[in-house]
């Protein structure tokens, strides 16, 4: 990997990373509905010139049915479920939970595409479930107050995003990685819509809520989706995976110093083991070859 590869793979990590902070600061005023809407059609507005200036709108047209399903499951559910899973857990925890997506992307993809899990696999399955339990054990209080609906929220959305990934290697194998991402962002912002409408905050969000969301879309999904598809083209899906490990420790140092979160012993510790996990049952340690669908559900 060249040294300006490794540069853009950083950035990345850290623009997702800032999705959770982002999402945490702005779901307080727009509400987990509306804040997602504007994100999505922010990304979308942003990706759609790109698309047509690439020619990929026919593309886009034969492949629509197919891309509205991943959107659903790829956008606009897991993150409306990260959004209401943020108003009461940190959005470095929620970086942390999002990395277990490739663990149940290893998982449906062998139970539903019959991918091979190799032993060292089925390892890392069970030491990356062994962090989640490490990090909500004792916290999943389903009562007044506690955790336990947001932390279901966040798994939630990371089985959904393993799921997208079967359901895009399946149906849009052969598809341009712009073209999903931009039509998975189109479609979901307009499948959201009519729900944003209703649920739309009857105080007015502040400009500064406002610029947060816009940067989410423009920054944090955006931008990251061109620099992903970079890294994809100049070193492989097979290296570009190593993102997934970076971004819990952005979603930690952007909330703690922005924010105010704290970061503790047991959060360092099951990121720690998800991330030893996620390596195994992805093939990155001990076997070759990762799918560019394994990244597309690491976010």
């Amino acid at each position: 990997m060249r040294w300006r590869d490794g540069v853009e793979l950083v950035v990345l990590a850290a623009l997702w990373g800032a999705s959770f902070l982002f999402m945490r600061a702005g779901v307080g005023e727009f509400g987990p509905i509306a804040l997602i809407e504007v994100r999505l059609a922010v990304a979308a507005l942003f990706l759609l010139p790109i698309l047509v200036w690439q020619h990929g709108l026919h593309e886009f047209g034969r492949h629509l049915p197919a891309l509205a399903v991943v959107g659903t499951t790829n956008s606009l559910l897991p993150f409306v479920l990260f959004a209401f899973a943020l108003q009461s857990i940190t959005a470095g925890l929620g970086a942390i939970l999002n990395a277990t997506a490739p663990l149940f992307g290893a998982l449906i993809a062998w139970a539903w595409l019959g991918d091979r899990l190799v032993w060292p696999r089925w390892v890392g399955l069970a030491v990356g479930f062994a962090g989640v339990a490490i990090l909500i054990w004792d916290r999943a209080s389903f009562r007044d107050g506690g955790s336990g609906w947001a932390l279901a929220a966040s798994l939630a959305a990371s089985v959904l995003y393993g799921l997208s990934a079967s359901i895009t290697k399946r149906h849009l194998g052969g598809v341009s990685p712009l073209t999903t991402a931009t039509g998975s962002q189109v479609t979901a912002a307009l499948l959201l819509a009519p729900a944003a409408i209703v649920s739309w905050p009857s105080t007015a969000p502040s400009a500064a809520a406002w610029a947060g969301v816009v940067t989410l879309g423009i920054a944090s999904t955006g931008m990251a989706y061109v620099l992903y598809f970079r890294l994809i083209a100049h070193v492989g899906p097979a290296k570009a995976i190593a993102v997934t490990f970076v971004v819990p420790a952005f979603g930690m140092v952007w909330g703690s110093l922005f924010l105010g979160e704290p970061v503790t012993t047991r959060m360092l510790a099951g990121c720690a083991v998800i991330v030893a996990g996620t390596a195994l049952a992805t093939g990155f340690i001990g076997a070759r070859g990762v799918s560019a669908a394994a990244v597309r559900a690491s976010r």
